[in-house]
């Protein structure tokens, strides 16, 4: 039988200790009355009631007498109350049924909802949906760990609260659901390089629930059947303002301030600036802290021709799409110099004005992925395919751009249990990788910034892997509803601030395919299929809002909008497998009206 989640113990099977009953003889004070010297007054009954109390502790401590074995029967010491329920003088066991059965009483009020305001919104939390439970295991043993010294156990009483569990994930993600609109992400720090210029991108902190201390006055609200208030809290990134206008000045600036000479056993080498900006990636992990690395893989890149006429290059095992089915791309194996030593030897000679040389042997380098692995992953048809459609033809520089990242990702494997940034994939997409200026949203409006449009490679990149089943890591809706795309179901892109992430939940790999015409994109996953079916299930629109008017000062650089209205809805993702539903999950989001924007002075 279980109850809250706890399983109840099995009955103890030890001796149950007999014991005597004991009768207390009534002790009546004496008359007080003058002391005499020596006679008896206050010090004598005092003194009789250090007697008594000394008779009490010794007959306790007697070994083997009915009064010792009374005072310490059970596992629990006598006395001892958790939520009103005698557990004193139980053995473990006992004392478990006991607790169950009081928690059986108490089912209506621990089972009710828990009212919780999250800034300045209220929600209620049901206690499963958290893992809200009491661990009466836990609970008994920090029963019997109560400390009760010999009178204690015979003539005292002690409250043992009890061991509260709750399932901080869950808890976090329903207060973050509940919180809504009102946080905000954090920015993370980073450093950008514009050709040789670097940038820097300064930390904002995040405004969200503490977790922590959410967990522990919700656990105290639900024991005590209260309303719960959980502030919002900023939570900074690890690395200050300070620190990246330090990294800034002592390694950004000076990299690219000189070329650096690279010697091999096959010769020279000179890493321009340009390719030194391309390759130095300053990365922020989760916690926001900031870290410096050289990405090898994008250098040899950016220095083209002149490291490929000192190496050979592994080349991966791959596959393509042909006839409606994968087909393998035999890899190869290569003669490189060794990435993880130039990475760490190129950056400690960067900060430098002088002495810009780095000596690298080449070595044998054999593809990451071969033949043999690729076989492995099970990828061998199509499991979900999706397409959108852009206007303007493949002249327009916003097609441009969108078929640049399909580009960038086609043919792209991730391998099970892998993430998938998109950020990550194609870094800064920029002008010198290929991007083009077009319009984007900025501060609530269009304006032309570099890479726009990738949003729609994007949103068409989600929706295949939506629709494949894999796990959505990180994600953001567009702050404007466009009908070219399926609402709450789609997701905006801007470097580095925001990314798009999935995981690859699945025991096979997932093959990325990218096609488009001049005026579709479309995106396709290639795996082993392992669900039936996957389906989208809308809520109605909800809290819907007119867009206003705002006219803008006219010219080249102003973009006019028509406007849309503003909602909010949730979808629901339906995964069927064996003809049943494994998976339903919710995605909900709110569109802010986009304002009509008019290119005019407003009229007189």
């Amino acid at each position: 039988m279980t109850l809250y989640g706890e399983k109840v113990p099995s009955a103890d099977d030890r001796p149950t200790v007999k014991v005597k009953a004991v009768s207390w003889p009534d002790v009546e004070p004496e008359p007080v009355a003058a002391p005499a010297a020596g006679g008896p007054g206050k010090s004598g009954r005092s003194r009789g009631r250090m007697l008594l109390a000394g008779g009490i502790v010794a007959a306790v401590l007697a070994a083997g007498t009915g009064l010792g074995a009374y005072a310490y029967a059970g596992d629990v010491p006598r006395g001892t109350t958790v939520l009103g329920a005698e557990l004193g003088g139980r053995s473990r066991a006992e004392a478990a049924r006991a607790l169950h059965a009081e928690l059986a009483r108490r089912a209506a009020t621990l089972n009710a909802p828990v009212t919780v305001t999250v800034g300045e919104k209220q929600a209620e939390l049901k206690p499963a949906d958290v893992g809200l439970a009491i661990d009466v295991d836990a609970t008994v043993a920090a029963a019997a760990a109560a400390e009760a010294h010999p009178v204690s156990r015979l003539v005292g009483s002690r409250t043992v609260e009890p061991v509260v569990t709750v399932d901080t994930a869950r808890l976090e993600a329903a207060l973050r659901a509940a919180m809504g609109n009102q946080g905000r992400e954090m920015t993370m720090p980073a450093i950008i390089f514009t050709g040789t210029t670097p940038k820097p991108v300064y930390p904002k902190p995040a405004l969200t629930v503490d977790a922590a201390g959410a967990a522990h006055v919700v656990k105290a609200g639900w024991l005590a059947g209260k309303p719960v208030t959980v502030p919002l809290v900023e939570k900074w990134p690890a690395t200050t303002r300070e620190e990246v206008d330090r990294f800034l000045a002592e390694l950004a600036r000076p990299a690219v301030a000189a070329p650096v000479t690279l010697t091999t056993d096959g010769g020279k080498v000179t890493i321009p600036p340009a390719a030194i900006a391309r390759g130095l990636r300053f990365a922020a992990d989760d916690a926001g802290k900031l870290t410096p690395r050289v990405d090898v893989k994008r250098l040899r890149a950016a220095l083209g021709d002149g490291l490929a006429k000192l190496e050979v290059a592994p080349k991966d095992a791959g596959l393509t799409i042909s006839g409606g089915k994968p087909k393998v791309v035999p890899g190869r194996a290569g003669r490189q110099v060794d990435a993880a030593a130039l990475g760490r030897d190129l950056l400690a000679v960067l900060p430098r004005a002088d002495g810009r040389t780095v000596t690298a042997a080449l070595k044998p380098a054999e593809p990451e992925l071969t033949e043999a692995k690729l076989a492995e992953l099970g990828i061998k048809e199509r499991v979900s395919t999706f397409t959108t459609r852009f206007p303007g033809g493949l002249s327009s520089p916003r097609s441009q751009n969108i078929v640049q990242a399909a580009k960038d990702v086609d043919g792209a494997i991730v391998r099970p249990g892998e993430t998938f940034s998109l950020n990550g994939h194609t870094g800064e997409r920029g002008y010198d990788q290929g991007y083009k200026d077009a319009p984007t949203i900025v501060g609530g409006k269009l304006v032309p910034g570099v890479g726009g449009g990738v949003s729609q490679f994007t949103t068409t990149l989600f929706n295949a892997s939506y629709y494949a089943g894999l796990e959505d890591v990180e994600h953001k809706p567009h702050s404007f509803y466009f009908s070219r795309y399926p609402a709450v179901i789609e997701s905006t892109i801007f470097w580095p601030q925001l990314d798009f992430k999935f995981r690859n939940n699945t025991p096979h790999g997932v093959l990325i395919d990218t096609s488009y015409t001049s005026s579709t994109i479309t995106v396709s996953m290639w795996s082993t299929k392992i669900y039936d079916s996957v389906k989208t299930e809308y809520g109605p629109r909800r809290n819907i809002t007119q867009p206003r008017t705002v006219y803008l000062d006219p010219g080249p650089s102003c973009i006019s909008a028509a406007g849309s209205v503003g909602f909010a809805q949730d979808a629901y993702r339906v995964i069927k497998k064996d003809g049943k539903v494994v998976k339903r999950e919710k995605f909900s989001w709110r569109y802010d009206p986009e304002p009509r924007f008019i290119c005019a002075k407003p009229p007189a």
